[in-house]
């Protein structure tokens, strides 16, 4: 039997090999889609790897049932096709698959699905950049990276979690408190999931006990009927982020009051400084706060060791626990897979900052990784689109493809 490195390179071997007349863009999410309609909209044919069966795979596999929107729509709508008009303010789970839907749809986006990248590098003797997944070999001039910032789940190491009796369960197989009901759930994780999950679980009576690792913005969704986020957007655009960001603060405490004496610690940066320094996004109430000043919610500050039947927190004190949800979030995965390249750090981010981290060198391009949701997706899509349509339309006229269709088989045993 031969070695699993000679395996895998007799599987190499047999790859197919196809030539891509256009852009590999690997990621069939949103950032994904918007990439390739931008492409079709200025002529340029695309084709987008995904490694799962479906288009928005983190949508429709990895999160909860009662999942919203958590800006107004206008805020979340990719190129050159909006929302329907008849869908609410904040479109749901279901409701934002349908759109996705629609959009590749519309566009006549077609993905390969089951095509997970194993690797992604350029070719510095051919000049091109071979995509590699298990059955086949993509070759292509240019490459987008759109698997964005959510692309797994951060499993946190907690002391003793390999111990605890009852299930643990990350938030992307979280599906409804349902499963949980009349439980103690110790949830790690303040962030909107956390908030969100702790919320969904006392609707089934369970008793949420969130954990608070960290100082964490909790801003009201709305003031007065209009959206936060909305609000702090137009602002941006006659003063400077530090002064909104002392208003949004202001509008905080007047309408939620301190947060800081229910156990959630407010950072000294601001909010909106705070998501584009670091990612790190406020959490916009969607009703969590009066559970928790009602008591239904527990705050915790921070878990020293989980045992068989609960957990130590850092205060001393021993909590006697049913189930572990781990709200603990996502990170990029492309230091898994593309190689060779120094543009992104070890965390799998561009290194140069929003607006310019949308282009790194010899046709590799990055989009949703600005940390600004879709309102950057859209930004750096259009961006993308044109500067590769610009190279398209010096170069077809001595393309290599030989015929009409833009993917070519090349080789296949």
């Amino acid at each position: 039997m031969g070695s699993c490195k000679d395996q895998e390179q007799h599987h190499r071997y047999e790859a197919k090999c196809v030539w891509v007349n256009g852009p590999i863009i690997v990621g069939a999410g949103p950032s994904g889609l918007a990439a390739s309609a931008c492409l079709s909209q200025q002529g340029v044919p695309s084709l987008i790897l995904e490694k799962s069966d479906c288009i928005a795979s983190l949508w429709q596999h990895r999160t909860y049932d009662r999942l919203k929107l958590h800006l107004p729509k206008q805020f979340c709508e990719l190129p050159f096709l909006g929302f329907p008009d008849n869908f609410p303010k904040y479109p749901t789970k279901h409701q934002f698959i349908s759109y996705m839907e629609s959009y590749a749809s519309h566009f006549s986006i077609q993905p390969r699905f089951k095509q997970a990248v194993l690797s992604a590098e350029f070719d510095h003797v051919l000049g091109f950049w071979r995509v590699e997944t298990l059955d086949c070999e993509y070759i292509s001039r240019w490459l987008i990276v759109a698997t964005g910032e959510n692309a797994e789940p951060v499993i946190p190491d907690i002391s003793g979690i390999d111990k605890f009796n009852g299930p643990v369960v990350h938030t992307s197989l979280y599906e409804s408190g349902s499963e949980f009901k009349n439980q103690r759930v110790l949830v790690v994780g303040c962030g909107n999931s956390g908030m969100e999950v702790s919320l969904d679980l006392c609707r089934y009576n369970a008793i949420p006990h969130m954990v608070v690792r960290n100082t964490v913005h909790v801003l009201p969704r709305e003031v007065l009927g209009f959206s936060t986020f909305g609000i702090a957007m137009g602002l941006l655009k006659w003063f400077p982020l530090r002064l909104v960001d002392k208003f949004l603060l202001l509008l905080a405490n007047f309408t939620l009051g301190n947060t800081d004496q229910l156990g959630l610690r407010r950072p000294k940066t601001g909010p909106i400084e705070l998501k584009n320094v670091t990612g790190k996004t406020p959490v916009l109430d969607v009703g969590a706060l009066s559970q928790i000043k009602s008591g239904k919610i527990k705050v915790m500050q921070g878990v020293k060791e989980i045992t068989k039947n609960g957990a130590k927190l850092m205060d001393g004190q021993e909590k006697e626990i049913d189930s572990i949800i781990l709200a603990t979030g996502y990170k990029s995965n492309v230091p898994t897979w593309l190689k060779g390249c120094e543009f992104f750090t070890k965390d799998g981010m561009p290194k140069t900052p929003f607006p310019n981290g949308w282009k790194a060198e010899k046709g590799l391009y990055t989009v949703g990784f600005t940390r600004r949701g879709l309102l950057g997706t859209a930004s750096d899509a259009v961006k993308i689109a044109r500067d590769i349509a610009d190279q398209w339309r010096t170069t077809k006229d001595c393309n290599i493809n030989p015929c009409n269709s833009h993917v070519i088989l090349l080789k296949e045993t």
